[in-house]
């Protein structure tokens, strides 16, 4: 059974900092890209952030960059998401989600397994 669990999402004040964390097993997903996508009340899911299989590429949203790090756990089928400086904007559903490729992509589409979602509230 293939399994997508997020955890650490929370409450923190505006400045403050949180780590998402999102473990997979059911598949080898050490050979997927994954990434991180959010949605707030009233608003579309959007995407955040993505890592390659390897680690080697990353990519992030404008709204996050510089802000916010995606990382893989030595066994690769661990993903994090480092989040500073937060922002009540960021405050959403953030789910962890999965490729059947190697690359990452933008696309909610383009991703093929999902968590649960963990929530984040920023206040200010």
């Amino acid at each position: 059974q293939v399994q997508l669990v997020e955890s650490g999402g929370g409450l923190v004040q505006a400045g403050g900092s949180l780590r998402l964390s999102c473990a997979a097993s059911g598949r080898t997903f050490s050979s997927y890209a994954m990434g991180w996508f959010r949605q707030a009340p009233g608003k579309e899911r959007e995407f955040v952030a993505a890592i390659s299989w390897s680690g080697g590429s990353t990519y992030y949203a404008d709204s996050v960059k510089g802000r916010f790090t995606i990382s893989r756990g030595n066994a690769k089928n661990t993903v994090y998401l480092q989040m500073n400086s937060l922002k009540p904007d960021d405050t959403a559903v953030y789910y962890c989600a999965s490729r059947t490729y190697p690359v990452p992509t933008m696309r909610g589409l383009d991703y093929a397994y999902w968590g649960q979602g963990t929530q984040v509230t920023v206040s200010s």
